[in-house]
């Protein structure tokens, strides 16, 4: 009988050591490492996905990079626009996807509705927290139907095998990774040393049978993908699923991605019927107002490659108590600490003695310098008390100097408010170099300085 082999595994990280330790030196968590059985049982050839097939021991051989023959790869078309989108044009045959967010978020709903979705296609649906009640009632409010998704509902990696030797499905969906388990490995699922094996046999079905598989991962509540960091690197694509679950929209981005850009992003609208896809999120996250209240600005953003005109919304008023309150949601509170500091030092305006409120409308968080310019004058709108036109958007960064800094792709920025009707957009000076405004109807007005802009806005 083969002696058993044990090591210890940090649970945050996934770092591996001989013996236990108390602080893991990789992350600096402490009491994360477990003992977990890692020595394998015997393989036989049908215990796990052609392992001792003849596929399986062929072996590679060095070629010369100019000898070696590539042909595009035929991507599956998915109907839902925004995933395409982020995945780069479609599903790649043989690729991974691994989609993670917070509980709740719809996850499982949006791979659900995707596989409902996708007819003509024999879809795998393995669900290791679910049971096919529970999937059918989810399945019933959504709009999409197809009787070509199939449900199985299996946590152990060889019986999820044999279904699929039997099915051979076109598209695998693993709800989730972190609830399988290979008997090859004696750890609990979700250990470190079961999603690592588990990963590794699904990437080599992917790989070797040419079949798409997403996986759908747990986070941890510093917000980071559950289980080992190598897991991040075994798949192709990872994919993060966000969004307030009080409010109704949600987004789905890319952090990696081996066949397209990473900087694209889908947004979705949360209903009773599923997930709706957001085509044009800029009439949404805009506000339709009859009446003109201060404090309210238009920003044009950047989310990924998309440009976005969203609403900034504040709030001054005279601190009641001694200390003034900084509060903002979906913008960096220390970002806003620095525009408040510009604005009294080289604006002259007196905000130390109030309070001030800061909201991007939607529930988005945006990260976008380039709507520095929309939050000053958003606050000095409500500062002042005199509401700015609703047809007028800003996309420009502001420095401590008080400048007005250029901020790249301004085309699209200026093309995307020209689209949705606005007359005027500030933008810095500095943008305007090789920039032809007589292909755009919209009002371009250019500046350098903040004091300058607000001469202009506000007399």
């Amino acid at each position: 009988m083969a002696k058993i082999k044990t090591s210890y595994f940090c649970q945050n990280c996934g770092a591996q050591s001989a013996k236990w330790i108390g602080k893991c030196p990789a992350c600096g968590e402490w009491n994360t490492y477990v003992e977990e059985v890692v020595q394998r049982e015997e393989l036989t050839p049908t215990s796990a996905w052609k392992v001792g097939s003849s596929t399986a021991q062929v072996s590679s051989k060095p070629k010369p990079i100019a000898a070696i023959s590539y042909q595009e790869q035929q991507r599956i078309i998915t109907p839902d626009q925004e995933l395409n989108r982020v995945l780069g044009g479609g599903i790649v045959p043989g690729s991974m996807v691994l989609i993670g967010g917070e509980p709740g978020i719809g996850k499982s709903t949006l791979m659900l509705q995707i596989a409902l979705s996708l007819s003509g296609l024999r879809v795998l649906y393995v669900s290791g927290e679910e049971s096919e009640q529970q999937i059918k009632m989810r399945a019933e409010r959504l709009i999409a139907q197809t009787s070509d998704c199939f449900i199985l509902t299996e946590t152990g990696t060889q019986n999820i095998f044999k279904q699929i030797e039997q099915l051979r499905p076109q598209v695998l969906v693993i709800d989730s990774i972190q609830t399988l388990h290979s008997s090859f490995i004696e750890a609990g699922a979700g250990s470190v040393s079961q999603v690592r094996e588990c990963t590794a046999e699904l990437l080599k079905f992917a790989k070797e049978s040419g079949t798409p598989v997403f996986l759908i991962g747990h986070i941890t509540k510093e917000g980071n993908l559950a289980g080992p960091k190598i897991l991040e690197h075994m798949v192709d694509t990872v994919l993060t699923f966000e969004g307030d679950r009080h409010m109704t929209y949600r987004i789905l981005r890319t952090t990696k991605n081996r066949f397209g850009s990473t900087s694209e992003l889908g947004i979705y609208e949360m209903l009773g019927s599923g997930l709706r896809e957001v085509s044009n999120p800029s009439e949404i996250l805009i506000s339709q107002r009859e009446d003109a209240f201060s404090g309210i600005s238009i920003g044009a953003t950047l989310e990924g490659n998309r440009p976005l005109l969203i609403e900034v919304q504040s709030l001054v008023s005279p601190a009641t108590y001694g200390t003034p309150q900084r509060a903002s949601t979906g913008f960096d509170a220390k970002r806003l600490n620095m525009l408040l500091a510009v604005l009294e030092k080289r604006g002259g305006y007196r905000l130390g003695a109030q309070d001030v409120f800061l909201n991007i409308a939607g529930g988005l968080k945006v990260e976008d310098p380039a709507l520095d310019l929309a939050v000053c004058a958003s606050i000095l709108s409500s500062f002042e008390d005199m509401a700015i036109p609703s047809t007028t958007c800003f996309a420009a960064e502001v420095g401590l100097g008080g400048e007005i800094r250029a901020v790249n792709r301004v085309e699209n920025r200026i093309s995307e408010a020209e689209k949705l009707g606005f007359r005027d957009i500030y933008i810095s000076k500095y943008n305007k170099k090789g920039l032809d405004l007589g292909k755009f109807s919209i009002n371009v007005h250019s500046f350098g300085r903040l004091e300058d802009v607000f001469s202009s806005l506000f007399g």
